[in-house]
């Protein structure tokens, strides 16, 4: 007996050595016996010792100030960004002069009419209701100047889009050398394209335009990949045996085919155009979002409310189309002749309408009929700030959470961080990479995180990742929980659905008002902002992930005895693994995205120093405060976001 027990051990301990986990945890800890006490005994410091940082503000200042300098004489900038600016704002203006034009009349009346086309009565009317309340909330000028940026934003978007989605879709090398630059782009936060495009074309429409393109072009390029490559080979096959040339078998059968694809690619062009166009009013996009900006930047909380309902109700309504639009695409027939006749007559009284409008002079939303909400919402929030932040009996106030929550975890986590030898960073940051990737993700998010410090901004930024950190650790919490019982109860997945849906639609700059309204300003709020804002997609994740579960497999379970507990534990939870990682990751993306905007209301950290670069003109710190998320929301990604291969030996 005592043979057999000393003999187990050293018939499994090769088996152990050969697990890849084990193998990559005895080859960091190697590396580590060997780097570490170099390093320490290089570089003693704590924090990311200053002979590894790079000062690049003087670089960085001289080429800004060489561009701003050049801008009005280099033939860069005189025949090529100047023309393009010149375009983007003429497109802009006409757009918002066709708008003006149809008056508040036309406008309701072509909207309505289109979602009636798309979709349905029943949306027509909520997009006609939608528009009026723009209208009635007194914020129907800045509505239409943030309708025309969209327009012109999202066709340049879509252009783009499906150029690049064509490319990648038609040609595997090319789809290989864009891919890294799609996930490149898909985990920069929205603050970090702003820099760029203001270094190149000032403050102004322009810039916000151009930013917003770079933004919301990668979904559109990457949904037309998937629908040219995911075409049905057998059609293809049939329409190149009739003699098709490419560009007709293109045209004929790959582009109708992928019809479903594109417009869900259009649907996610739109959402992201308009998050980031509302951001853009940071650099002088105007609109909507600059009434927000300008009411958050006084702490009004009414007047933000009040431009941000039609930044809600404008997304909720083109969300909502375009998603009904792709629904119907190939279900519906064709409207017969009498359908016909009376969509043309409700279009000609469309027309009518807004001629008639411009002959009366009534193109201006009348003063008459708009509604003040900024005064009672402020007296409620003055009602909150007496009543609601402090002082409530057994479980405080609100402020007292946001005190707490600083004091108990922000704090703590940040002093953490920074307390840890930067060396100590790189080895975590490594560990979790290698564990969850491969080797090469582990030194993209290596070089990511050094990076960071050879910029020297390594306090701020950790200052922001331990934001993150507690931001994502709520959202996965509250995620999970909420996504478990969602997947268990019809019931309660249905009456989740509408909520999840106008969460998921809101642009992130609007989930900073309840925020302040509720905590006042400062890290706090960021972060509650960045829980909501990343809740649902958490959620839908999760929910959907544990339904798509084998139900073999639980039956299995269940005939042998397995309670609904063990089946969620040993079952769901383990087959819907990919599908957890990748709300981990998303649920990471999404929070890195709004604390960036918390430096808006007292988040700090690297949010604060692009918010101030921008404000103050000073570029330098601006650009290098964006690297600095750009290397950060990198390494966030590649922590998270298991490689293909380990996800399916996971599943």
């Amino acid at each position: 007996m005592a043979t057999v027990t000393a003999a187990a051990p050293r018939a499994t301990a090769p088996g152990v050595l050969k697990h890849p986990v084990v193998r990559k945890l005895l080859l960091l800890v190697l590396a580590a016996a060997i780097l570490v006490p170099l390093a320490n005994a290089r570089w003693a410091s704590g924090t990311w010792p200053s002979a590894l940082t790079v000062d690049f503000s003087d670089q960085l200042t001289k080429a800004s100030v060489w561009i701003i300098d050049n801008r009005d004489s280099h033939p860069l900038f005189v025949y090529f960004f100047g023309h393009l600016s010149n375009a983007v704002v003429i497109c802009v203006r006409a757009v918002y002069l066709v708008l003006l034009a149809a008056g508040w009349a036309g406008v309701t009346a072509a909207a309505s009419l289109i979602a009636w086309r798309v979709a349905g009565w029943r949306l027509a009317v909520g997009t006609g209701a939608a528009v009026l309340a723009c209208g009635f909330l007194g914020m129907w000028i800045p509505t239409m100047q943030t309708l025309a940026l969209m327009v012109v934003a999202v066709l340049a978007s879509v252009v783009v889009g499906m150029l690049l989605g064509l490319a990648a879709g038609l040609s595997d090398r090319m789809d290989r050398a864009l891919r890294p630059v799609l996930d490149t782009m898909q985990v920069l936060p929205a603050y970090a394209y702003l820099l760029p495009v203001v270094l190149v074309f000032g403050m102004g429409v322009p810039a916000a335009v151009l930013a917003t393109v770079v933004y919301a072009a990668p979904p559109m390029a990457r949904l037309t990949a998937l629908g040219l490559r995911g075409a049905d080979k057998e059609v293809l096959e049939a329409v190149e045996s009739l003699g098709a040339t490419a560009r007709q078998r293109l045209l004929t059968a790959r582009l109708p085919l992928a019809r479903k694809e594109l417009l869900l690619g259009l649907n996610q062009t739109i959402m992201m155009a308009l998050s980031m166009a509302v951001i853009a009013s940071v650099i002088g996009a105007g609109g909507l979002g600059d009434r927000v900006y300008q009411a958050l930047a006084s702490v009004d909380v009414g007047a933000a409310l009040a431009a941000g309902i039609p930044i809600v109700l404008l997304a909720v309504v083109l969300d909502r189309v375009t998603c009904a639009a792709g629904e119907s695409l190939g279900d519906e027939p064709q409207p017969n002749g009498r359908a016909r006749w009376l969509y043309a007559l409700v279009a000609a009284a469309a027309v009518a309408v807004a001629v008639a409008g411009r002959l009366l002079g009534r193109l201006d939303w009348p003063d008459a009929w708009t509604l003040n909400i900024a005064e009672p919402v402020n007296r409620a929030v003055d009602w909150m700030t007496a009543h609601l932040y402090s002082g409530v009996p057994v479980i405080g106030g609100t402020a007292d959470w946001a005190a707490h929550f600083t004091t108990w975890v922000l704090d703590p986590v940040r002093d953490g961080l920074q307390w840890l030898p930067w060396w100590s960073v790189l080895l975590i940051v490594a560990t979790l990479a290698w564990l969850i990737g491969t080797w090469r993700t582990a030194l993209t998010a290596v070089l990511a995180m050094a990076a960071i410090g050879v910029l020297g901004v390594w306090g701020p930024s950790l200052d922001t990742l331990s934001q993150v950190l507690a931001a994502v650790a709520v959202t996965l919490v509250l995620g999970f929980a909420t996504g478990i019982v969602a997947a268990r109860s019809d019931r309660v997945e249905r009456l989740l659905r509408p909520v999840l849906d106008v969460f998921q639609t809101m642009p992130q700059f609007v989930y900073l008002i309840p925020v302040v309204a509720l905590f006042g300003v400062g890290r706090a709020p960021a972060v509650a902002a960045a829980v909501v804002y990343a809740l649902p997609a958490v959620v839908r994740i999760t929910t959907q992930g544990l339904r798509q579960v084998d139900p073999a497999a639980l039956e299995s379970a269940r005939s042998l005895g397995a309670t609904p507990a063990q089946q969620l534990r040993q079952v769901q939870i383990p087959l819907a693994r990919p599908a957890l990682l990748l709300a981990v990751n998303q649920g990471v993306v999404l929070v890195l995205a709004v604390v960036i905007i918390g430096g808006l209301v007292g988040g700090g950290a690297l949010g604060y120093e692009v918010v101030a670069g921008l404000a103050q003109g000073d570029l330098a710190t601006g650009l290098v405060a964006g690297a600095a998320i750009v290397c950060l929301g990198l390494m966030l990604d590649r922590v998270t976001q298991p490689t293909q291969r380990r996800a399916k030996k996971g599943a």
